[in-house]
């Protein structure tokens, strides 16, 4: 029987927890993370992680290459430091996604806050539902949106948060504009102080001055001021040198990778996609309900809707009627009876699920109650419409979904991919209608439901087989949403033909074994088409992929919509879809919807209707036109051989670091649970069973073998090492046998038959900014002569001869003067690495400083090139006025530049005060505390076998 001692446990146990450098310590989060990841992933991580008095970073990969994972590994590192405060900010339409994403595949738990949950916790008496911590009980990542973050920036400010991400956040980049980007200079102010991680592909769009604006949200004192900048570097024809410096400074907050260095160096790649079309134009029936609706909608005096929630429920009402007559008879039944018993009309709209977004976004105030006096008119109005919506037997965008679904097929059983297809619409009940119509038409038996709440009997029975099935696995997490989402998915993957899926229902989810998309509705919303698109071409996509649209040829503005977004947007063709560059080069996929929106609002003719939508276009031309890719080049990528180079260094260290980890994890099960020769304990292959249940370090295999992942931050994994590291260690004796399969470790063959003594500490090593653990392990044999760390590493890891026994304290000098000299070795590492942190930082502020320099000197260059400019233009002046004119304005130029002049040397000075106090402050950062911890002292002996123990 294979035996272990407390004392090796616990020696792995603090090896495998231990806290330091991410270059040292990544393997722990990535060991605990239910995904495969690439190089590029890890360097980005890495790179945002590199230096502890850092600000933060822009992640800054091309779109594709997963900034959503590169952020979730950061924030798992920070967890994995203990560092629990942690918010992230995202597009509303994100949140949920972010979540499941953080759940699924990092086990980090997070909390939503919008204006229901802010509320809730308001009204339980808690005076900040951002400190997660107190408001919940125990610590979570936040997740918050955009407008709502800016809308309490105060609370934000409350928090002395660890890291803050912040997603598509070119959304700040126009934060050096007086005019607009309220929420930028909102979110700027209540984060300030705080490090922060932006992830976008588009830092640069059109204008340096974009990029200036993203890095003062990380650093105020990275560049000089707005006029510093500008002075320095918005030039036409900036000189080689200063571009090579920006380079060179801008590398150190922006990393970027590129697609095509990913595709080279083998982590990723990449299929297309292809776009169908299916035109039908609705009968005389529809066509009548749609327009009478349209013009209800586009009354001025409309008493159904008060003015504050006009724009909401007018573009949720046009987006149900688009859907089916179905749909709409429904929310028109709804809404009469929601406005007869005097209730807010909000809660008339629940069929259309992805409401919060557009609430969090309007900021939409739902006390709005209806007065039925003023509608009673409205409500026979809508009574009309409604059994208008009845008579309509066939509705032609239905009729078009059944001519196009067996060519689609086709086409996808052609490019390689499966007969699956999942058809994505905005509304519950068109989702139901659709189900019953198909399932008639030949389906029956072949449809899964997708939505946000999924209470239909179907769901419900394939929910409770799939517990039923997975019982016991660590595949059930005990979430009801995420557990009905991975137990539908699996159904369309294993047995269905088609899901029908709502965009709420989407979110978070992975159909990469599916490669037909049918949008059924076409949202207005580029990036939310993007995100529909994303669940089926994404990475881990074999097959090229189909998306379906269809074409209303009955209504110019849905067809002007469909232009917009294939042509303009570029969504249904290539590649990438819409790339990063052209999402990224609006501000908000809403701002589009809103506009689109105004344009149904307002439009009563096909003219106006071509009038309106070229002016949108002309708008979004400019912004659409990628600039600048020169610049941006030069600035932003560095040569393909050089990432790829690092790339492939990255990927084979990073095996070698998680491999390690891994069996030394895998090890800890093996001495903690292999005591007893009872069978309840079996090892395999990277796998064990223990008590009936298997668990591996691969997650891939725990899943698909109903097994466990076994991983150190939760579950059995954590349960080992927290155990381990809580006992109580005497002093003691152990006695080691060498076994043959250890044969190749000659060092440790050498010490058979010698006896000795050995000690382990932990030394901890506090900075206020970062912690440094290591563990020193000094030993000595019986002749006093030392033995290498890795020896004593290795000599831990064998099994013992016989049962440890106590014996009196150990105290040896020739240990602690062994332990002495690995600690000052230490300690003169981590003073390397400081001394590094802090030169990267004094440079950044020796930059600061210079920018701000040049700028007055440029600026007083400026004012002496004015002043002769005007001296020499009054001399042709011909009336006295206009000379006496010239000369006031030749003044007020000649007093300006003797005031900056004036002012120069004490701005030098306040210049220079600035960054001393700035490099006090990194000094404090950097001031460190050294604290030691034994871990235990014993007495060994090394056997060959039990008969060779040495008395």
């Amino acid at each position: 029987m294979i035996q272990h001692s407390p004392h090796q446990q616990a020696w792995l146990a603090h090896w495998l927890t231990l806290e330091g450098k991410a270059e040292d310590t990544m393997a722990q989060t990535m060991a605990g993370a239910k995904v495969d990841m690439n190089p590029h992933q890890i360097e980005a991580a890495m790179f945002a992680l590199a230096s502890p008095l850092s600000s933060g970073v822009i992640l800054a990969d091309e779109v594709g290459l997963g900034k959503t994972i590169e952020a979730s590994l950061v924030l798992a590192q920070k967890w994995a430091e203990r560092r629990r405060k942690l918010l992230l900010i995202v597009p509303a339409t994100l949140r949920k996604q972010w979540s499941q994403e953080l759940e699924e595949k990092f086990s980090l738990p997070s909390v939503i806050l919008e204006a229901k949950s802010y509320n809730e916790a308001k009204k339980t008496g808690h005076a900040n539902p951002f400190d997660v911590e107190l408001t919940k009980g125990q610590p979570a990542v936040c997740i918050c949106s955009y407008e709502f973050a800016a809308r309490k920036e105060l609370d934000i400010a409350r928090v002395p948060w660890d890291l803050v991400v912040l997603d598509e956040a070119h959304k700040l980049r126009n934060i050096y504009k007086n005019d607009g980007a309220k929420t930028a200079k909102k979110l700027e102010s209540a984060l300030s102080g705080c490090k922060k991680v932006l992830l976008s592909a588009t830092p640069l769009q059109n204008s340096l001055l974009e990029l200036y604006g993203l890095v003062s949200v990380i650093d105020p004192h990275f560049f000089g001021d707005l006029a510093a900048f500008k002075a320095r570097y918005s030039k036409h024809n900036l000189d080689e040198m200063e571009l090579v410096l920006l380079r060179t400074r801008l590398s150190k907050v922006c990393n970027r990778t590129l697609r095509r260095q990913v595709q080279e160096e083998g982590g990723i790649s990449f299929t297309r996609r292809y776009s169908m079309t299916e035109d039908f134009r609705p009968t005389e029936l529809e066509d009548q309900l749609y327009r009478q609706v349209s013009e209800y909608l586009q009354q001025d005096e409309l008493l159904a809707i008060k003015s504050g929630a006009r724009h909401l429920v007018t573009l949720v009402i046009r987006k149900i009627l688009a859907s089916s007559s179905y749909a709409i008879q429904g929310t028109l039944e709804t809404m009469i009876n929601r406005l007869e018993q005097k209730l807010p009309l909000i809660e008339a709209l629940q069929d259309y699920e992805n409401l919060d977004d557009y609430q969090d976004e309007e900021g939409y105030n739902d006390e709005d109650l209806i007065d039925p006096e003023a509608l009673k008119a409205e409500i026979d109005q809508l009574k009309d419409f409604k059994s208008m919506a009845g008579s309509i037997s066939q509705n032609a965008k239905a009729q078009a979904l059944l001519r196009v679904l067996e060519r689609a097929f086709e086409r996808t059983t052609e490019l390689g991919g499966a007969r699956k297809a999942v058809i994505f619409t905005e509304s519950v009940r068109t989702q139901t209608w659709l189900a019953d119509m198909l399932a008639n038409e030949g389906y029956r038996g072949q449809i899964v439901m997708l939505n946000g709440s999924n209470n239909d009997p179907e769901s419900k029975a394939i929910y409770k087989e799939w517990l039923e099935r997975h019982q016991g696995s660590s595949r059930i997490s005990g979430s009801k949403t995420a557990d009905m989402k991975a137990a539908l998915v699996e159904k369309f993957r294993d047995d269905a033909t088609l899901m029908i899926s709502t965009e709420a229902g989407a979110e978070g989810i992975n159909l990469q074994f599916c490669s037909l998309l049918i949008n059924y509705d076409l949202p207005w919303n580029p990036q939310r088409v993007e995100q529909r698109i994303g669940r089926v071409h994404r990475y881990g996509q074999k097959h090229d992929v189909v998306v379906v649209n269809f074409i209303n040829k009955g209504n110019r503005a849905d067809e002007r919509v469909f232009e917009l977004l294939s042509q303009k947007f570029q969504l249904f063709e290539g590649v990438f879809g819409a790339s990063d560059e052209v999402l990224g080069s609006i501000e908000s996929g809403v701002d589009i919807e809103r506009r689109i929106h105004d344009i149904y609002q307002r439009c009563r003719s096909d003219e106006q209707i071509e009038v309106e939508f070229n002016a949108l276009q002309e708008e979004l031309k400019e912004r659409l036109d990628i600039k600048n890719s020169d610049t941006r080049r030069s600035l932003l990528e560095n040569f393909d051989a050089d990432v790829i180079s690092r790339l492939n260094l990255r990927r084979s260290k990073t095996s070698r670091q998680l491999n390690a980890y891994q069996q030394r994890l895998l090890l800890l099960a093996r001495m903690a649970l292999s005591q007893q020769d009872d069978g309840r304990y079996q090892e395999g292959e990277d796998a064990f069973i223990w008590q009936g249940k298997a668990y591996n370090l691969n997650w891939q295999t725990a899943e698909t073998q109903e097994g466990y992942f076994f991983r150190p931050h939760d579950g059995m994994g954590a349960m080992l090492i927290e155990r381990a590291r809580q006992q109580p260690l005497a002093d003691a004796e152990l006695t080691f046998s060498y076994q043959p399969e250890q044969g190749q470790w000659v060092d440790v063959k050498n010490l058979v038959g010698q006896q000795g003594q050995l000690k382990v500490v932990k030394v901890i090593v506090d900075a206020s900014s970062h912690r440094r653990e290591q563990l020193l392990l000094a030993a000595i044999d019986q002749d006093g002569n030392s033995i290498h760390p890795e020896t004593i590493e290795r000599m831990l890891q064998l099994p013992l001869c016989c049962e440890p026994s106590t014996v009196t304290p150990i105290d040896d000098q020739r240990l602690e003067d062994k332990l002495s000299e690995q600690l000052t070795a230490f300690k003169t590492l981590v003073e390397q690495d400081n001394e590094l942190y802090y030169g990267e930082a004094v440079e950044k502020l020796e930059r600061w400083a210079e920018d701000k320099r040049i700028a007055l000197d440029i600026r007083i260059k400026q004012l002496d090139q004015e002043i002769k400019e005007a001296r020499k233009a009054s001399r042709h002046l011909s009336s006295l006025q206009e000379k006496m004119a010239a000369k006031k304005q030749l003044k007020q130029l000649e007093r300006e530049r003797d005031n900056v002049m004036l002012s120069y040397h004490q701005e030098k000075k306040k210049i220079e005060q600035e960054e001393d106090r700035l490099l006090e402050e990194i000094e404090e950062r950097l001031a460190t505390e050294t604290r030691l911890k034994t871990l235990f002292t014993i007495r060994w002996q090394l056997a060959a076998s039990a008969q060779e123990v040495t008395a």
